[in-house]
């Protein structure tokens, strides 16, 4: 037989596209790279024809973004998540939340706490499951528009974070319900993020991020002000809960930051990415920054203002914004 009759028709391996690299691939290359398949085809995603609204979409809004990159697919998540590993992971944080829930529900920790810092609660924290909520939305969108596996997976897993603190907030509201019945735990939430002064601003943010439909603005858009503005709102409202005898929120917030951290991670390696493989996305991501960071400097303040040592909360608040935008950006632009 010719030999090179046998080489044409010799199968690839599932792993051929890393074969460069000269080694055996890693659990997390092998199940997370080059596995868009709607991006082989620039001119006709998903194979669908031109006029396909669809198509168009994904043209317009993911491969003609102004934040161009030769391969996107050469980005690698700095932690190497896949879905096997992440719920091991999350298993164990979600044993150490119940934990922290049980212990305080067997001491009667929310019955013990003080009026005022009950009101606080309702107006100023158990409506946050709506802002992260939105985060969540945002998340799943940038699933299906990223341009390659190995981002659509940081995205994906974010949003698996966001859920698990939507649930952990409407199960801390259900249970101040149970302990104070008639202070509106569990009914008013929707009013307070419609109404109150404190959530405007941030609902304003999340409702444009939302509709930032090109897939690179509202990464910036949420990852690098809605979701930082957010983090810094939460942590240090648990700060501030400990202060008033609320240990619990402090806890539950320090254990969202985990989360939190490993997405600033992620985000801080996909931005340097941009920016090395392309000189000209440092300027793409900075008239995005500077177009939505007025957006949430507005909403921590609107948050902040309202809060009980409004000036010494929004100081620390502000700090830590600096912090999360920061480890999100580093020196890139």
């Amino acid at each position: 037989m010719d030999t090179r009759e046998t080489s044409t028709l010799r199968p690839l391996k599932t792993w051929s596209h890393l074969a460069a690299r000269r080694r055996r691939p890693t659990e997390y290359e092998t199940v997370s790279t080059n596995l868009l398949w709607s991006t082989q085809d620039p001119d006709r995603p998903w194979t669908m024809g031109q006029a396909i609204p669809m198509s168009g979409w994904f043209k317009r809004y993911r491969n003609e973004s102004p934040l161009q990159h030769a391969d996107w697919d050469g980005f690698r998540d700095p932690d190497q998540l896949i879905y096997r590993n992440y719920t091991l992971i999350q298993d164990g944080q979600e044993a150490f939340v119940d934990g922290l829930l049980d212990e305080h529900q067997r001491n009667d920790h929310d019955e013990s706490l003080p009026q005022a810092w009950l009101e606080v609660l309702g107006s100023h924290w158990a409506p946050a499951r709506y802002v992260v909520h939105a985060q969540q939305m945002s998340s799943n969108y940038l699933v299906a528009l990223a341009p390659s596996s190995t981002i659509v997976n940081c995205f994906m897993l974010q949003g698996g974070d966001q859920l698990r603190w939507v649930s952990r907030i409407a199960y801390r509201t259900a249970a101040l319900r149970k302990a104070h019945p008639g202070l509106g735990f569990g009914e008013a939430e929707r009013a307070h993020w419609e109404q109150n002064p404190a959530w405007q601003g941030f609902r304003e943010l999340a409702e444009r991020a939302l509709v930032a439909w090109d897939w690179a603005e509202q990464f910036v858009a949420l990852n690098l002000v809605l979701k930082a503005a957010t983090d810094a709102a939460l942590l240090s409202f648990g700060r501030e809960g400990k202060r008033h005898g609320d240990s619990l929120t402090g806890l539950l917030a320090d254990a969202q930051l985990i989360d939190s951290e490993r997405s600033r991670r992620w985000t801080k390696v996909l931005v340097d990415y941009a920016v090395q493989g392309n000189p000209g996305n440092v300027e793409v991501l900075r008239g995005w920054f500077e177009k939505w960071q007025p957006l949430g400097l507005k909403a921590l303040s609107a948050y902040c203002s309202s809060m009980p040592d409004a000036e010494d909360f929004e100081a620390a608040a502000l700090e830590q914004y600096r912090i999360n935008q920061a480890a999100c950006t580093g020196d890139a632009f």
